[in-house]
């Protein structure tokens, strides 16, 4: 299990890259911290894996464009395939341990096609009503599923058979939420247009931040007025467009910070701000502290 303090993404889309993920064997496992991520949050994002995770330690709020769950200590969750997702601190800003397993659907189903991927796993991946589901030790029904989660992440890569007693308690946890899931899965698909033009506004986003942004500019890249543009972004991101573009910059800001040595002047015009003042103006805003604070602090 990889530690992990801040994500990689694809170039040209907020689409995570997950290091050690191969065809051979869809899986990864991770801990974090959300705290410990640069802006000391973990962005949006999303990936075609299945996200399952547990939360140890802490509270986090899970954000998806549906939804706004906070989740205390011992709960979990699954997070659907493709779902942008952004997490933070819970209201007490503690450090939290996030546990988290990272697979292809084909991982539990096999070859695409097959009678368990047409019976256990498409009908959830493609219900994209489905975002995430979350679970809480005190419902009773979650209680079982919880368990066999956080002991799945017992499971040492030592073990003779690690990948097949790795996949099988994956496919029992799978099927125990595939359970809980069936109720929702008849509700009306009504999200899935809404997502994908919210993911295609991302993207221009994340390709042009450090250009000028019109709204017009990201409304026409999902082909979409401006007028549908802020609602997507307020309904789903709880947020305006200004305000994402913002953030992203100062995410892509707060990377740059950590992971080089480019003065703050280069800084601020790579990531969009224009000025070191006016980034440093919204750092102290946002992280409370100077560009070069927030530096000296990681280094140290």
């Amino acid at each position: 299990m990889k530690k992990v303090s801040q994500i990689s993404f694809y170039t040209g889309s907020r689409e995570e890259l997950l290091p050690g993920f191969t065809s051979k064997f869809p899986y990864i496992s991770s801990c974090s911290d959300i705290t410990k991520h640069p802006g000391h949050f973990c962005p949006w994002h999303w990936h075609p894996a299945m996200e399952l995770f547990y939360l140890k330690q802490g509270s986090l709020e899970y954000n998806t464009p549906g939804s706004r769950i906070l989740l205390a200590e011992g709960c979990g969750g699954l997070i659907n395939s493709n779902v942008p997702h952004m997490t933070r601190p819970g209201p007490d800003f503690a450090s939290s341990t996030q546990l988290l397993h990272l697979f292809d659907p084909s991982f539990i189903s096999g070859v695409h096609g097959s009678l368990i991927d047409e019976k256990y796993v498409t009908p959830l991946t493609t219900a994209s009503q489905i975002e995430i589901i979350p679970l809480y030790p005190d419902h009773p029904e979650h209680k079982q599923v919880l368990s066999a989660i956080r002991d799945s992440f017992l499971i040492s890569e030592n073990t003779p058979g690690y990948e097949l007693k790795l996949r099988s308690a994956l496919s029992d946890i799978w099927f125990q939420i595939f359970e809980l899931a069936l109720p929702l899965m008849q509700t009306k698909d009504r999200f899935d247009k809404r997502n994908k033009r919210l993911r295609l506004m991302m993207v221009y986003i994340h390709e042009h931040y450090a250009e000028k942004i019109s709204v017009k500019d990201i409304a026409g890249t999902a082909f979409a007025s401006e007028r549908e543009c802020f609602r997507l972004f307020h309904d789903c991101l709880h947020m305006s467009p200004a305000e994402y573009i913002k953030n992203y910059r100062l995410q892509a800001a707060c990377d740059m910070l950590a992971n080089t040595r480019e003065h703050i002047t280069f800084i601020s015009q790579s990531c969009g701000f224009g000025s070191s003042s006016y980034m440093g103006k919204i750092f102290r805003e946002s992280m409370g502290c100077t560009p070069n604070e927030y530096r000296t602090k990681l280094r140290g």
